[in-house]
């Protein structure tokens, strides 16, 4: 069994990033920005917040929190948003989910200007990103699929079965694995028989935040598990969807929590702030010309 190592890939994605912006800024005069948006005082939410100015800093990538009471009402938010599209200085936005009941969640994705929409949850992104074109793709799914690449575990001609239909999560991951030529069948709240479809797939990614979801007896020996779940036991001990202990024994490759797919989340989200940078300096350029 090989663990899926997400903590030590991101790290050298980070220092990857890191030349990158370096090599901007002498080459372009350019300093990626990020600008994220916060919208109550959730926990969990600033804890992810805070990594992400973190990694951000590290990188030399220029980031800004905007946080704001959870009162906040959604006409403002989308006039802070609108501020960001027209600034400058700010290559990518993203607004940490979820947000309070009373704002609607697809009119504030849908407002960030598809140049910026890092996190790739924009219906422009979303829409290329299942005919296979460049877009912004979702940093969750994205950083598993770096993953597997990493440890040249090819989806191609696979089984693979997805736990989970979120926006965010469940569906990009089916489409990015879909694209990659692997033959997906996506699980859910009302799929009524999960055994059934986890015991026969080669590659199973499951995400839905449910302690010990799969256990041993779901999974076939030499199949590769990609945990995605983030749950936080009574004692503050973080797990995921899959009770590693049993389930690894059986496994070719298995990603831990914490350690596998949370820092690869980060890391990709880089990715794309890089990736809007460059692409605005190709704008510039070209409106130079």
């Amino acid at each position: 069994m090989t663990i899926l190592d997400g903590k030590a890939l991101s790290n050298k994605i980070k220092e990857e990033i890191k030349f990158e912006v370096e090599e901007l800024q002498k080459e372009k005069g350019i300093t990626p920005g990020l600008a994220v948006v916060l919208v109550g005082a959730d926990p969990a939410s600033a804890a992810y917040v805070n990594m992400k100015s973190k990694a951000c800093k590290q990188a030399g990538i220029y980031s800004i929190v905007h946080e704001m009471p959870e009162t906040i009402s959604q006409d403002k938010i989308l006039e802070i948003l609108a501020m960001m599209n027209k600034n400058p200085n700010i290559d990518g936005i993203l607004v940490q989910l979820p947000l309070p009941k009373h704002v609607d969640t697809t009119a504030i994705l849908e407002a960030i200007t598809p140049e910026k929409d890092v996190d790739g949850f924009h219906a422009y992104n979303t829409g290329r990103m299942t005919l296979g074109l460049d877009s912004f793709t979702p940093a969750t799914p994205y950083g598993v699929m770096r993953l597997l690449e990493e440890y040249n575990i090819d989806p191609k001609g696979k089984n693979v079965c997805v736990i989970g239909a979120s926006n965010i999560v469940g569906k990009p991951m089916g489409t990015l694995l879909l694209n990659a030529n692997a033959t997906v069948t996506t699980c859910h709240i009302h799929t009524k028989d999960l055994k059934e479809h986890t015991k026969n797939a080669d590659i199973i990614c499951v995400g839905v935040g449910k302690v010990n979801l799969i256990t041993e007896d779901m999974v076939k020996d030499g199949a590769v598990v990609v945990d995605i779940g983030i749950n936080r036991l009574d004692n503050g001990k973080l797990v995921g969807d899959v009770d590693f202990e049993n389930v690894s024994k059986k496994c070719k490759y298995i990603s831990p929590v914490p350690g596998g797919v949370g820092p690869m989340t980060i890391a990709m989200l880089l990715v794309n702030t890089i990736k809007a940078a460059r692409l605005r300096e190709e704008r510039e350029r070209k409106l130079n010309d």
